[in-house]
């Protein structure tokens, strides 16, 4: 029997939706020997929905090693090869524009870059209040890269937050499982099925 493949978990602010991206990190485990990474501001952020060093200590719990949260522990993924395929969860509109136009400035942005540098898929559950304003055209780019993957998402709130989306989290293990064969789930619902 083979061994899991490696799962780089990077996770960016959207601090609203960790309650919903840790189950799937749990349940991931399973099929996955994951590797977490954090962005600075969600290795240090103290803020309504939690404690960094509650959500870090859970984490590591969950995975079973430590997070990287600076760019020198994620900047031998791409020599190394460390691993089989990335899933940024959730994954910012920050994030979005850095990926779309080659910012590579922190450690989540230097493990996509790497990953890619490898063939190896990179996979985003989308979660910001502008997808369908300032982060649509890096939307748009990032579909049209070869080895970038989207988790399926749909507008959470199209009333009152008429340019937001965000990623149905449950369907992260599809997507994964998709995105190895080389195949993309329809990235964009107008809402769920």
């Amino acid at each position: 029997m083979m061994g899991k493949k490696r799962l780089g978990f990077a996770m960016t602010g959207s601090f609203c939706t960790w309650s919903s991206v840790i189950p799937q990190m749990e349940k991931l485990t399973e099929f996955y020997e994951i590797y977490p990474i954090f962005s600075p501001i969600s290795y240090c952020s103290d803020n309504r929905f939690g404690k960094a060093a509650d959500w870090i200590e859970r984490v590591e719990e969950i995975c079973g090693r430590k997070i990287w949260h600076t760019i020198e522990e994620v900047e031998p993924i791409g020599p190394k090869n460390l691993l089989d395929l990335l899933l940024i969860a959730p994954c910012t509109g920050n994030t979005l524009g850095k990926l779309a136009n080659g910012i590579n400035d922190t450690p989540v942005t230097m493990a996509a870059k790497s990953s890619l540098r490898n063939g190896n898929p990179l996979i985003l559950a989308v979660s910001t209040n502008d997808a369908l304003g300032g982060s649509a055209q890096n939307i748009g780019r990032l579909m049209n890269v070869k080895q970038v993957y989207f988790v399926p998402m749909a507008q959470d709130d199209p009333k009152n937050k008429p340019t937001s989306a965000v990623a149905f989290f449950d369907l992260i293990a599809p997507t994964l499982l998709s995105a190895a064969s080389g195949e993309q789930i329809q990235p964009v619902w107008r809402q769920r099925l």
